[in-house]
């Protein structure tokens, strides 16, 4: 078995019912908890839905995607040994990794919120990201400083 996913090896899932989206499936099945898709799916939709009435705009999908793009990260930091010494080098993200890295910090910062049901923390995490706020957006902001700090061992990069 390989240890990088191959094309072939990649599963693309299946759009969501309801929006015909990919975006909203991978969501949906990263809210999942114990295999209950039915109740992961009615809680994303419900924050979806009052998400969107809440920054009253007309397509919840449109909500969500802004806010995704605002939590996807375009570049992150790897852990190389040189010479003795660990260093920090940056790397762009690309492709399922850049979707895997927003899904993880969106819904660790909506579970880490407490005292709601898990569809208002959706909903909330959604509009926060939308405004480029919130701890998944804080995640990536916290990233993108870590790779401009390490900038300098970019030329590591390329052995």
């Amino acid at each position: 078995m390989p240890r990088k996913k191959t094309k072939s090896l990649q599963r693309v899932p299946s759009p969501d019912r309801k929006y015909n989206s990919v975006l909203v499936q991978r969501l949906i099945n990263r809210s999942m908890v114990d295999g209950k898709k039915k109740s992961a799916e009615t809680a994303v939709y419900k924050a979806m839905e009052e998400a969107a009435k809440k920054l009253k705009v007309e397509d919840p999908l449109e909500v969500l995607e802004a806010a995704f793009d605002n939590v996807f990260p375009s570049v992150e930091v790897k852990s190389r040994r040189v010479g003795g010494a660990n260093y920090q080098i940056p790397f762009p993200v690309e492709g399922h990794r850049k979707t895997h890295l927003g899904m993880m910090w969106f819904v660790a910062a909506a579970r880490a919120r407490k005292g709601m049901p898990y569809w208002q923390r959706v909903m909330n995490e959604i509009v926060d990201a939308h405004n480029e706020a919130g701890a998944a957006v804080k995640k990536k902001d916290d990233t993108h400083k870590m790779a401009e700090a390490n900038r300098a061992f970019a030329h590591f990069a390329r052995f």
